[in-house]
């Protein structure tokens, strides 16, 4: 069994999958995109109680899965998350203003799910597996 997180009051297992697509479908995430975006969110986890898990990408999108608090206010973290990477990634690597025109960087929507239909070790290996046909 995993090892349940906790706090003074409560004892939890909450674990996430976030999906985050590029505005257009664009593709524009390279390895060294990627490892940017996952150490921008490293650094703003934190501060919301959430803590990445596992990482991995597509060009035009990335899948995430994270671990969170039950005072985590994970909408909040997430437009945090984006509108910072938003920002850092098009000042840091200007070629992405060459396929996006526009000041967004990321889709408006995403994806997030809560893991625990399927044993997270699934979640994982399938996030692992993504982008292998590049």
């Amino acid at each position: 069994m995993r090892e349940l997180d906790h706090n003074q009051h409560s004892v939890y297992l909450l674990y996430y999958h976030l999906i985050m697509v590029v505005k257009y479908r664009r593709k524009v995430i390279d390895e060294a995109i990627s490892e940017r975006a996952e150490e921008i969110f490293e650094y703003i986890a934190p501060g919301y109680g959430i803590a990445l898990e596992e990482w991995n990408h597509d060009a035009d999108h990335i899948h995430v899965m994270f671990r969170a608090k039950p005072s985590s206010e994970i909408s909040k973290f997430i437009n945090a998350y984006k509108s910072a990477s938003s920002r850092l990634l098009k000042k840091e690597y200007p070629e992405i203003r060459e396929k996006l025109w526009k000041e967004a960087f990321w889709s408006q929507s995403y994806c997030l799910l809560t893991v625990g239909v399927a044993p997270i070790e699934v979640i994982r290996e399938y996030i692992k597996s993504q982008g292998e046909k590049r």
